[in-house]
């Protein structure tokens, strides 16, 4: 049954396509345009109907009709084809097969970069496992291929497996998530599901269907230099200026001082000399009040921070990213009880928690499809240390199929 699932994945993942934020274009690099064509001509050769890509948002998306004469709701599965800022040419995935749970792991031949339980204390739990690991000089794209690969499996097992009944299925690949901008030109009408669900998460059990309010805040300092002989009462620093809003801002509202439900401030670049200074954050809460009152207080530090001088040198470009999917989601909840009881059924202990980020689903819940997250099963992401479970990955699969056969009864 999930014959195809690995090397699917693996398929995937030597295939180059990191994003650009960078770029104009959508998608931001050309070669996540090729992987969407391959992913096109794939979801043909299974036999899924309505196949096309969209040249303007560069989506994927396809159509599994409905063989039930019953009238259920029709569902959406989502995964994003984009991986992250980490080297992901050359991808060289190892494999380790029955892994014992507490071996170190040499992800390069001179053991440079190991996976090992004292920093990763999770792969304990993957005892017994195949795990699918990097070579220490990339990351692996398991964020989100194995999304990508158990959708597209998941596919398969229904379309060879017609007992299994189910309403009508929609799924889509998408580019640009990791840079934030995938689903800001996602087709609601042409997708047209009851709702959908995006196969983004983490380790098995989770099932988030609260994020992140997000906004960044990009921020242009003027100075003035003149000669440091004659500085007194004429030199304005932009750096000082820099360091005085930093300083302004909550020392421990930050990422590396917060979890759970606590918001913060990311101070993601700072560069500049006195004449003139940049900086970049990005702003997070998960209540929506807190939300507006962070967003409030970069605005009041640049009016404090500007009332100085006679003139604005301070400038604030602060603009929203996403929201908080909670919002829409909670209006109807029985599409978070549907994945719960999936998992429960598969022997799976839902992990209910709050996502300290963002998914495609923030976006695409307030516009007009309600979409919670579902575990696709990679850990640490984004990095050489990044690996995933084949068995994880099985239990994606079967989350995706029992989701829609149950939706059918």
């Amino acid at each position: 049954m999930y014959e195809n699932l690995l090397p699917r994945f693996l398929r995937y993942v030597k295939t180059e396509t990191r994003s650009n934020p960078e770029s104009t274009t959508t998608p931001s690099t050309q070669t996540q345009v090729a992987f969407a064509q391959t992913l096109k001509q794939e979801l043909i050769d299974l036999g899924m109907s309505d196949v096309f890509y969209n040249e303007k948002n560069g989506f994927v998306m396809a159509t599994l009709p409905s063989n039930t004469e019953k009238e259920v709701r029709s569902i959406g599965f989502i995964a994003h084809m984009d991986t992250a800022d980490f080297n992901a040419e050359n991808v060289n995935p190892q494999i380790v097969e029955n892994y014992d749970g507490q071996s170190v792991i040499n992800l390069d031949k001179a053991g440079r970069y190991t996976l090992n339980i004292e920093d990763f204390p999770n792969l304990k739990n993957y005892a017994g496992q195949t795990l699918i690991t990097t070579d220490g000089s990339t990351l692996l794209g398991a964020d989100d291929k194995s999304g990508i690969a158990e959708i597209m499996t998941a596919m398969e097992i229904l379309l060879n497996n017609p007992d299994i009944k189910h309403g009508l299925i929609k799924v889509a690949f998408g580019p640009d998530e990791e840079i934030g901008v995938g689903a800001d030109k996602f087709d609601v009408e042409q997708f047209a599901v009851d709702f959908a669900y995006t196969m983004d998460g983490g380790p098995v059990g989770e099932l988030e269907y609260e994020t992140f309010s997000a906004a960044q805040a990009n921020i242009t300092i003027h100075g003035k230099n003149v000669h440091p002989g004659t500085a007194k009462n004429t030199m304005i620093s932009a750096l000082q200026l820099a360091i005085d809003f930093q300083n302004s801002l909550p020392q421990d509202e930050v990422p590396e001082k917060t979890d759970g439900y606590q918001g913060f401030f990311h101070l993601m670049a700072l560069s500049g000399n006195v004449e003139e200074a940049k900086m970049s954050y990005i702003i997070r809460d998960h209540d929506h009040d807190k939300f507006l009152a962070r967003k409030q207080m970069i605005t009041d530090i640049q009016n404090k921070l500007n009332s100085r001088f006679n003139e604005e040198r301070v400038i604030v470009d602060m603009y929203d990213q996403y929201y908080n999917m909670k919002e829409i989601i909670e209006k109807d909840m029985s599409i978070v009880e549907l994945a719960k009881n999936a998992m429960l059924e598969l022997a799976i202990e839902p992990i209910i928690e709050p996502v300290r980020g963002g998914t495609d689903g923030s976006k695409i819940s307030y516009m007009g499809i309600p979409t919670p997250n579902i575990f696709a099963g990679g850990e640490n992401m984004h990095g050489r240390f990044e690996f995933v479970s084949l068995q994880a990955m099985e239990k994606a699969v079967d989350v995706i199929v029992k989701i829609a056969e149950n939706n059918a009864k």
